[in-house]
């Protein structure tokens, strides 16, 4: 049986669209880390994961437990980590969020951040450590890279509302 013809004058959005917004903002936000700029410390952020926990925290409907594996995956290919660092730390914190999402019943914005700075802080110390192990460590960088990351998960969070709130159409 053939679907109903759309009518081009509703103003809710398509399903499939409002599947791939969340999605194809963690894409774009991982690829904003490939323009070009001259830095003599890497401190720009990790975009992608920002915007992954952005979504997670406020919609944990927008994406399956699983979905932090091929964004995950998507973010090692762009970002030039090890092959599945991404993967293995999205996919932690994904498992975390659960947890803590099944022990609360209520969670405010402030546990929402404090929720980010610890997944945020996480993955950059871990990745860290799974992209140079034995290589030279800069503490001050990493710890800076992290302070901005935390600081700018309020933008973030607010942009992920902003998105949701075009994709269901209000």
């Amino acid at each position: 049986m053939r679907a109903p013809a759309r009518n081009p004058f509703d103003p809710t959005p398509a399903p499939m669209l409002q599947r791939i917004i969340p999605a194809a903002s963690v894409m774009i936000a991982s690829l904003i880390t490939l323009w070009p700029y001259v830095a003599s410390f890497p401190l720009l952020p990790p975009l992608g994961l920002l915007v992954l926990l952005g979504w997670r925290l406020m919609r944990p409907d927008a994406f399956a437990i699983w979905a932090a594996l091929p964004l995950g995956l998507f973010d090692d290919l762009v970002s030039g980590q090890p092959l599945g660092s991404a993967m293995l730390l999205w996919m932690i914190c994904f498992f975390v969020i659960d947890t803590i999402d099944q022990r609360l019943v209520f969670r405010d914005f402030w546990q929402n951040w404090l929720i980010a700075a610890g997944a945020t802080g996480f993955c950059l110390i871990a990745g860290r450590l799974i992209a140079a192990p034995i290589g030279a460590h800069v503490d001050t960088v990493l710890l800076m890279q992290a302070i901005i990351s935390i600081m700018l998960f309020p933008l973030v969070a607010r942009f992920c509302a902003w998105l949701d709130g075009k994709r269901e159409g209000a």
